[in-house]
């Protein structure tokens, strides 16, 4: 596939599956490879909260704005513990859970925004329950603690200790958005593991994941090799027989 190719003849659900086992670092070098330097290469800010996290999916974009008024003052332990639902009553909130679809990932525009925990322990893991792979702010994220005990796969520009209520507004989903200073559009390939974040336009998808197999691959047998020589027991990183069977499927 190519730039000029039709988005409408691609489905970016299925074009995923062929990132499975792609490093983000495969994914740049193939980018670099067909003239896309720094294209889609996310600030390094920009970084997965666990060790060990990785995944790719397709982007399902918010956009946020910081509140343009404070959280007014609260009477009761009830109304501060139900904050949330009074500050959304008020100056609402767009809803996106019905459109979330196995492999989505939800990427953050945070407008700027100051210190806030938009994403937290308990609404990040209703994403993934909802069938999203990962999310990915430039913003904040808080209860880090337990985001990471979950395994909630998150990237987040910093971790943050202030809530929503009188600091950020979600105002639109699915809408072409700035994010770690990339473009991010709705139906976008991106993914992270310990190197970061890398967003691949879904026009070169295709071409991107071919070339960064290739990449892939050789790196593995030339590692492979370089473990026998050393003694070392060899690991997945290496096991390129089940990279290149899983990789079959698709020819």
């Amino acid at each position: 596939m190519n730039a000029t190719e039709s988005t409408n003849t691609v489905d970016p659900f299925e074009l995923r599956k062929l990132y499975k086992y792609l490093r983000v670092v495969d994914v740049c070098d193939a980018m670099d490879g067909i003239g896309y330097f720094d294209t889609g290469l996310m600030s390094p800010e920009v970084r997965p909260l666990w060790e060990g996290m990785k995944f790719w999916g397709v982007a399902l974009t918010l956009r946020c704005v910081p509140a343009n008024r404070p959280m007014w003052k609260l009477n009761t332990t009830e109304e501060i513990v139900g904050a949330h639902g009074i500050w959304f009553k008020e100056v609402g909130n767009v809803s996106y859970r019905d459109q979330i679809q196995s492999g989505h990932v939800i990427v953050t525009d945070t407008g700027g925004s100051r210190e806030v925990g938009f994403w937290g322990s308990a609404n990040a893991l209703g994403m993934i329950a909802a069938g999203a792979v990962g999310i990915i702010t430039d913003g904040y994220c808080r209860d880090t603690d337990e985001l990471i005990l979950q395994k909630t796969p998150i990237c987040s520009r910093a971790r943050g200790r202030t809530i929503i209520p009188g600091r950020i507004e979600s105002v639109e989903v699915q809408t072409p958005i700035g994010c770690g200073g990339v473009q991010v559009r709705p139906g976008d390939i991106i993914g992270c593991d310990g190197d970061g974040v890398v967003l691949v336009p879904i026009e070169i998808a295709k071409e991107v994941a071919v070339h960064a197999r290739a990449i892939l691959l050789a790196d593995m047998r030339s590692r492979r090799r370089l473990y026998e020589r050393l003694g070392m027991t060899p690991d997945a990183t290496v096991d390129y027989d089940t990279v290149e069977a899983y990789y079959r499927q698709f020819e």
